[in-house]
């Protein structure tokens, strides 16, 4: 059955959207034959997995015009399971990692990116500006000035054509003029031949030659879990990029089940498991690419240029895509951020240079990305936590009367306690508790630990005002409830 947003996704702007894959091809050439170098594997097996990955994400995914390939920091999570096992467990692992996709996608568990805050997408965009130019540099240490001209010659095409006309993307054009003019100058430059073997055939269909026992499931399941995680992390972290700079809304579950669909025929068909590309996908919108055909378009051009073009594709120099990699990574990079660490308040700095600084420092964009959100969640708790407030009063019938307002949960808990230090002594309190909300068992035991220090000095303690939800988990989980108290369960 087609999905409703299919047909736009493959019927607008289809010249549009092939000229913009075909930028993104050119793109991920380099970084797909460098990632494969990483994980320890044959170059050709990272492009046939990109051309596979390509064509049946653009069919099953949830974002159209994301560029998703075998490259990231999925490659370092491979790296030990290639060297202590073989390839094989590769494959099999990337199957096994393509079907726990699809389970988190079919159990709609993409609801966990609602956790991700802005912050944390800033400092992950801004990391991954920083990782794509970083890469650039070895391309352009110890290289000659006509590396440099040609880097000088293909940004300004990219940056400068634009201006007199869009009909075709200027990466392309920057591609195609700097590689003429190094064929033709008979410049002896470092070229796309020289990255490694390229394929001389198509991808053929391949059972990960394996036993199937529990020994092996043993050896790929970790590899495979972690491969899932960090490839849906990076593949939903992307999708949401898109989304802003489109300003458009994307299946972020559907696209969790086409990026486990795709790695598993990744696997079947002699490859590694991959995610989306934030460097190339942000190229793609750039360049145009708004629909399924982009998407379509990148990895059907690969498998054209790498087998069919092969010669000619040998010979595009190395500083022709240093060019392009270069614009698109001051394309990725969040200026606006810069600004925002005046503007915002400085927790959500804090949260974004943490996210970019671990991430650039480890490569890892899982670890950059787990840090963010952790201290984005420790920081929300210590700003709600302060808001907490006990105030003392006398009842109609002088019965002393606190009220708490606020969210009483783990990290306020002990403001909450400390607040009845001069309680002991009246024969009843009451706790207001209307304008409050408890939410965990740390609350709970802090209501007991008040009763309890009270009761025994002889002071009773009612409860008032609870809501339903905070009244049932009183009654729940504590002898505490509205009318009063008798045996706490924390002495």
């Amino acid at each position: 059955m087609t999905h409703p947003d299919d047909r736009p996704g493959w019927a607008r702007h289809i010249t549009r959207d092939a000229l913009a894959g075909l930028v993104s091809t050119f793109a991920l050439i380099p970084e797909v034959i460098a990632f494969a170098y990483v994980a320890g594997i044959d170059p050709q097996v990272g492009l046939f997995s990109s051309f596979v990955i390509s064509l049946v994400i653009s069919v099953a995914g949830g974002r159209p015009a994301m560029v998703s390939a075998a490259a990231g920091s999925v490659a370092l999570v491979v790296v030990l399971l290639v060297r202590e096992h073989g390839v094989a467990y590769l494959l099999a692992a990337t199957v096994l990692a393509g079907l726990i996709q699809v389970g988190l996608g079919l159990s709609r568990l993409a609801v966990l990116m609602r956790f991700v805050s802005r912050s944390v997408v800033a400092g992950f965009v801004n990391a991954l500006a920083i990782l794509i130019f970083s890469a650039q540099v070895p391309e352009l240490i110890g290289v000659g000035w006509q590396t440099y001209a040609l880097v000088a010659l293909g940004l300004a095409i990219i940056y400068g054509l634009p201006r007199i006309t869009t009909v075709v993307p200027s990466p392309l054009v920057s591609i195609a003029v700097v590689t003429l003019v190094s064929v033709g100058a008979g410049l002896h430059l470092r070229s796309v031949g020289d990255l490694g073997a390229l394929p001389n055939g198509l991808p053929a269909f391949a059972w990960p030659a394996v036993p199937l026992s529990l020994d092996t499931l043993g050896i790929v399941a970790p590899y495979a879990v972690a491969i899932a995680f960090v490839g849906l992390l990076e593949t939903l972290m992307t999708a949401g990029v898109v989304d802003e700079m489109t300003d458009s809304t994307s299946d972020k579950d559907r696209e969790s089940t086409g990026l486990g669909l795709a790695n598993v025929a990744a696997g079947l068909f002699g490859g590694i498991a991959g995610c989306a590309m934030i460097g190339q996908t942000v190229g793609n919108v750039k360049y145009g690419g708004r629909g399924r055909v982009s998407t379509f378009c990148a990895g059907f051009f690969l498998l054209v240029l790498m087998v069919a073009l092969k010669p000619w594709v040998a010979r595009i120099p190395m500083a022709a895509l240093v060019a392009v990699m270069v614009a698109v990574s001051v394309a990725t990079f969040s200026w606006s951020s810069l600004r925002d660490l005046v503007r915002h308040p400085k927790l959500s700095g804090a949260v974004m240079l943490a996210t970019a600084g671990v991430t650039v420092a480890s490569h890892n964009l899982a670890l950059g990305v787990l840090v963010g959100v952790l201290l984005s969640g420790a920081f929300f708790a210590f700003k709600v936590a302060r808001l907490v407030r006990v105030e003392r009063s006398a009842g109609p019938d002088g019965v002393p009367v606190y009220a708490v307002s606020g969210q009483i949960f783990f990290a306020s808990a002990e403001t909450v306690t400390s607040a009845f230090a001069d309680a002991a002594g009246a024969p009843l309190i009451r706790v207001d508790l209307t304008s409050s909300h408890v939410w965990d068992v740390s609350a709970i035991a802090a209501l007991d630990r008040v009763v309890a220090r009270l009761a025994r000095q002889g002071t009773q303690v009612e409860l008032i005002g609870l809501n339903e939800a905070s009244a049932d988990m009183v009654e729940r989980l504590s002898s505490v409830d509205r009318s009063g108290a008798a045996e706490p369960l924390i002495e």
